[in-house]
């Protein structure tokens, strides 16, 4: 008879087969690439007064709608193709989350040219490391901290709009500046070891 492992998970992945897909191959992997990171601070954004489930149910659209992320192409884009995107149903109607996303491509881009790398400005808020935190239960989890409180006042000094304290720590979390898996999640100990390659 074979026995059936059961993983244990943080208590918020259970909700749904796309969290759990969510939660147990991205949430909290050290993400160093410029245009992943775009589009996690994106959808973080996006994601403002929405639930994170409906955000992963349009993250395809939204790449399809907005060039595979390009911040290039998106810093260009023209008030007729605000109006397009403001009728695809694929994606969050907003206008204000729409051209915030234009214009966090251009502050984005100007980051990537002042700085050589959108991942070079964001690590050294963690000194280039993950932070490795120790949670037992969800209660304990902080929704912002002093590193995501820093990054969101020079986002905002650099231009970048939907990027408040809550926002960069949710940001930090996701794209493993963080890691904040429970310590009982099979997951905890796997992203502390990715961190510390």
């Amino acid at each position: 008879m074979s026995e059936t492992i059961v993983l244990q998970r943080c208590a918020w992945a259970l909700a749904s087969q796309q969290y759990i897909d969510y939660h147990d191959n991205e949430w909290g992997v050290p993400v160093h690439d410029d245009r992943k990171l775009f589009e996690m601070l994106i959808l973080e954004g996006v994601q403002a007064g929405l639930s994170w489930s409906l955000i992963l149910k349009k993250r395809v659209g939204y790449f399809e709608a907005f060039d595979g992320f390009d911040a290039n192409k998106i810093a260009h884009y023209d008030d007729r193709k605000v109006q397009e995107l403001l009728a695809n149903p694929e994606i969050v109607r907003n206008q204000l989350k729409v051209k915030a996303t234009i214009q966090n491509a251009r502050s984005f881009l100007e980051v990537q040219s002042q700085c050589g790398s959108f991942d070079a400005f964001l690590w050294r808020f963690v000194d280039g490391r993950p932070l490795q935190n120790a949670w037992q239960t969800m209660q304990e989890v902080p929704a912002s901290t002093r590193q995501s409180d820093a990054m969101s006042k020079e986002l905002k000094q650099r231009g970048f709009t939907f990027v408040g304290s809550t926002i960069c720590y949710a940001f930090m979390q996701a794209v493993g500046m963080v890691n904040d898996h429970m310590v009982p999640c099979f997951r905890w100990q796997e992203v502390r070891t990715l961190s510390s390659g």
